[in-house]
Parts: structure tokens; C-alpha cells; sequence
């Protein structure tokens, strides 16, 4: 009897496993899962197309790919096959989100000796078309210099500034924005705020080092515009939450604390430094559309250099008074403001001495009927309502955007073949979901007001006292004035010794310096030096 209850047990656990198994193998054959698999998720799954190249005599794998990511209290023992955490937010309905990527490794290469970089954009709420089609990939789009550039077909060449002669590359598009997706519960919550954004970017770059098996390549960080805050609070969280020290950061049109913004400074009376450290971009602005009256300096450097002392020195006296500024005082400051800026009297005057970024695009060129750029104020574009008091657009978003969007549809369908049957959002409007609260190093909660991250970033080189940064910016960008850049570095908490790990470059460009020809490469030389002198390769 006992023998033939075992009989049955081992003939009923046999016809359970060969169940088991078809449904596995029906499963593999639906597309579900063959493995557990760290870089998938309930809602997405990961994606490579991979693809080869060159570009100046360099060979290069390409691949274009997604890997998912989750929020910070994500658990990944029940995807792995282990029973679920209480404590974490990975039931069914967990938000995550698949973030997409273009890699370009060189072929042949041993990872131990060859440098990586991460690379986005900011916005926030912008993927990274612009570095990847710009600056840095083996394909670049041309635009034109200063004007508005004609329609497709645009022209595509190989890029003979692409950092691959230095290192190889990771694109990344940030949650929500390019190809990259984000679904679940909360969504927006999860992914959408400067704290969320840094755990999604930091959880993709541990994944995509085990997942490429570049642990041990000496690491780099480069962010522009809003990358250049994510990039203070990534590195500060790679080093001190998770033990990944970086070899450096390369910040590019850089803004860390958002209250020396001068795009609005008004609403926050009683800070005037907006306006001080915005003053030389106005008069390289005006430098370049010959509005300077008199004699056109012929030194740019040297003419902004000795706006840098007047803007901190009797310009921030004299609005430090505020009310109590003697008439002829304020008289003698407007007339200064004109001879740097162009702009008329009268009106420096009826502005109180404070000027927004707004309104000097507007006003500057405002005789001509045109509108001067904000993310590069060599480009020019004709004012859409003369009767305003601040401009409407960017003239050079308007000029170069349709080139570099349609160029990487074109690229990355065409050449890396991906994206077929997907959606390419180059941008997306965060501003409504965007939880501008930041928690700073040591603090149990996120601070109020307008968000400083200048703290990550001085605890990162603390802790790390061998990390290099390399900051770099355009004269001509009043999104994030290149001064300003300059004084949060020279304003980080910590020791006077740690200030010798910065460099500093500036360029006679813009936002994007890379949009002009001759500073993109001096641009990349100033990178790819960076980089050989940091990498710690003998």
C-alpha cells in the first residue's frame, strides 16, 4: 500500500513538471521571461540593437537599448525568484520606468584602460538629442552659426570631435523624455523631482556597469543645463550611498543653486546677485550685436573680466542700497549700465537698476523689430508681440531644433536600427509634476524654497577628495549665465584646497557651445585632456 502511494506521488510530481515545463517553454515562446532578469520590469522589458562603426580611423560597437529602473524603495528579491519585501513598493502596479541608451565603445579595447562617460542633458524634461547629435557622437548635425537654419533635408557628417578619441560614451535619455518611458502607480511622483530624477539616474548607472562589465574603466559624469545639478547630486549619491567613486565631473552651462536664476528674479526681492552675475553675459550680449556705444572693445575676455568687478563691486553696492540710493547716484550706476549693456537710460531707470534675462532679450534689439537668443544671444529672431515686456521665445531653440530633432529620427531608425514604431519626445513639460524639493547631505528632510545643490557636490569632492571637475560655459547663455557658474564653484563648503580640483574653460558660444564651430573643438580638446590627465591610466 505504501509502495504504491509512492508510485503515485512520484508518477503525479512527474506529470506537474512536465507541465511546468511546457508552460515555461509556452512562455519563452510568447516572449515572457526565460531568466530573472535585473534590467526588466513588470511593465517594460530591456532592448539592445547593436550595431558597428567608425569615425576617424576609430572602430566602435554601437548599442541602443533600454535597461528599467525603479524608485529608491524598490525590492528586487521577488523579481530574482525570492519572497516579496513588506517594506517595498514592488507589487504589481510599482512604478518604473525603461530609460534609453546609445553606447559607443571602442572595439578591441581593454575596459580597465579605457575611460567611460554618462552624458545627458537637462531641461529638466529633455532628452539628449543635442549632445548626442551636437557635441559628442560619431555623427553630428550641422546648423547655422547664428541664424536660423533652412529646412530638411539637414546635413549629417561624421563627426571629427566625437569623445571617442578620449572615451567611450553613454547617452542617456532621463525618464519620460526621448525613447525612455516611465508606467506603474504614481508615475510622475516616482520619477518626476530633483531627489527622484538623481535615484533613477543612479540606479541606471549601476545597472549598465554590471550589466557591460565596466566596474573597473575609470568613470565620468558630463551634464549640461539641468545635468549639471543631476550631476551633484549622482555623483554624491554613487560615492556615498553606493561606493562608486568617479574619477570626474564635467558640468557644462551650469546652475546648482536656483536662486541666482535671472530668469524671474523679481519674485524674490532682496536678492540681487540674479542681476550681478547675469551683467557680463548682458555685455558680451550687446559685445556681439555692436550695441556697446563708443568704441567696440576689441578683447571679449578682457571687456567681460572688467564687467565681473563692476557688476560685484559699485553695482552690487549701489543695489544693496535699494531705497536709500542717493538719485544722482542712481543716476551715475544707470549711466554705467548703458555704456556696458546699450541699453537706453530711461529704461535702466524705470527698471530700478535690475534688469531680467526676459526683459534684455526683448529690450535689447528692440529698434530692430528682433528678439535677442536666450540659450545663445548671438541668434536673433523677429519679436512676436512688440508690446511685451518680456520675450516670447528663444529665437535659437526656434533656429537649430527642427535640425537636430529630425537628424537623430533619421540616425538612430537608420543607423542604429532602433526606434521603429516608437514615439521620439526630444522634450516633455515636467514643471507641473516637478518636486523642486532637494534633501541636502546630512538632512532627514527636503529643504523649502528654491533647490541649492552645491552641497552634493562639495560633499562629493570631500569624500572623494581626488574627484576632478571641469566646468565650462558660453559668454553668450543667459539660461545659466557662465558668472554664475563661476561663483557657485568659488562659494562650495569646503576646504580652500579642494578649489585646486576645478578647471574652467569659456567659449564665445552659447548655451549649447557646441552650436558653434570653432568652440566645439576647443571644447573636445579641453575634455579629452581632462580626461587623459584624470583617468589614473599609466
Amino acid at each position: 500500500m505504501k509502495t504504491a502511494t509512492v508510485a503515485v506521488a512520484i508518477a503525479a510530481a512527474a506529470i506537474l513538471g512536465a507541465v511546468a515545463y511546457a508552460a515555461e517553454t509556452l512562455e519563452q515562446k510568447n516572449g515572457g521571461p526565460k531568466d530573472a532578469d535585473l534590467y526588466s520590469g513588470k511593465f517594460f522589458k530591456s532592448e539592445e540593437s547593436v550595431t558597428e562603426g567608425s569615425v576617424n580611423g576609430i572602430s566602435y560597437k554601437a548599442i541602443a537599448g533600454t535597461l528599467v529602473v525603479h524608485p529608491a524603495d524598490w525590492n528586487d528579491a521577488a523579481q530574482n525568484g525570492g519572497a516579496k519585501n513588506p517594506d517595498a513598493k514592488n507589487d504589481e502596479s510599482s512604478p518604473e520606468a525603461s530609460m534609453f541608451f546609445v553606447y559607443y565603445a571602442k572595439k578591441d579595447a581593454n575596459p580597465q584602460e579605457r575611460p567611460i562617460t554618462f552624458i545627458y542633458n537637462g531641461g529638466p524634461g529633455s532628452a539628449t538629442v543635442w549632445l548626442h547629435m551636437g557635441a559628442w557622437g560619431p555623427k553630428r548635425v550641422v546648423t547655422a552659426d547664428d541664424t536660423h537654419n533652412p529646412a530638411a533635408p539637414y546635413q549629417l557628417i561624421d563627426n571629427d570631435q566625437t569623445m571617442l578619441d578620449a572615451s567611450d560614451m553613454v547617452f542617456i535619455d532621463a525618464p519620460g523624455t526621448g525613447f525612455s518611458r516611465i508606467a506603474g502607480k504614481d508615475k510622475e511622483k516616482a520619477f518626476y523631482g530633483i531627489d527622484a530624477d538623481g535615484e533613477a539616474f543612479t540606479n541606471f548607472i549601476q545597472e549598465f556597469l554590471a550589466r557591460y562589465n565596466r566596474w573597473n574603466s575609470p568613470k565620468y559624469l558630463f551634464g549640461e543645463s539641468y545635468g549639471t545639478p543631476r550631476s551633484a547630486v549622482v555623483v554624491n549619491d554613487l560615492e556615498t550611498q553606493h561606493d562608486t567613486d568617479f574619477n570626474g565631473v564635467i558640468l557644462l552651462s551650469q546652475i546648482l543653486n536656483f536662486d541666482l536664476s535671472v530668469d524671474r528674479p523679481e519674485n524674490n526681492p532682496g536678492v540681487n546677485l540674479p542681476y550681478e552675475l547675469a551683467l557680463p553675459t548682458y555685455a558680451a550680449t550687446a559685445w556681439y550685436h555692436n550695441k556697446i556705444p563708443g568704441t567696440r572693445p576689441a578683447d571679449l575676455p578682457a571687456f567681460v573680466h572688467s564687467v565681473e568687478n563692476f557688476a560685484m563691486g559699485e553695482y552690487a553696492a549701489a543695489l544693496q542700497q535699494g531705497a536709500s540710493l542717493a538719485p544722482q547716484r542712481r543716476t551715475d550706476i544707470a549711466n554705467k549700465l548703458h555704456a556696458i549693456t546699450g541699453l537706453p537710460v530711461w529704461y535702466i531707470l524705470k527698471a530700478d537698476l535690475r534688469i531680467d534675462g526676459g526683459e534684455f532679450e526683448k529690450t535689447l534689439q528692440d529698434e530692430s523689430g528682433l528678439t535677442t537668443g536666450r540659450l545663445d544671444t548671438r541668434f536673433s529672431g523677429i519679436t512676436l508681440d512688440p508690446l511685451s515686456e518680456r520675450s516670447d521665445y528663444d529665437p535659437q531653440s526656434a533656429s537649430i531644433s527642427s535640425a537636430y530633432v529630425s537628424a537623430f529620427n533619421f540616425y538612430v531608425r537608420n543607423q542604429l536600427n532602433y526606434g521603429q514604431g516608437k514615439l521620439f519626445y526630444p522634450s516633455v513639460s515636467l514643471f507641473r509634476d516637478w518636486d523642486s524639493r532637494h534633501k541636502v547631505p546630512g538632512s532627514q528632510f527636503p529643504g523649502r524654497g528654491a533647490a541649492n545643490v552645491m552641497p552634493d557636490l562639495a560633499n562629493a569632492m570631500k569624500q572623494n577628495p581626488n574627484l576632478k571637475v571641469l566646468l565650462m560655459g558660453g559668454y553668450f547663455d543667459l539660461a545659466t549665465p557662465y558668472y554664475e557658474g563661476w561663483y557657485e564653484m568659488h562659494q562650495l563648503p569646503m576646504p580652500l584646497s579642494l578649489q585646486r580640483n576645478i578647471q574652467y574653460h569659456y567659449y564665445q558660444s552659447g548655451h549649447m557651445v557646441y552650436a558653434h564651430q570653432d568652440s566645439l573643438k576647443e571644447m573636445h580638446d579641453a575634455v579629452a585632456q581632462f580626461i587623459r590627465s584624470t583617468s589614473n591610466v599609466k
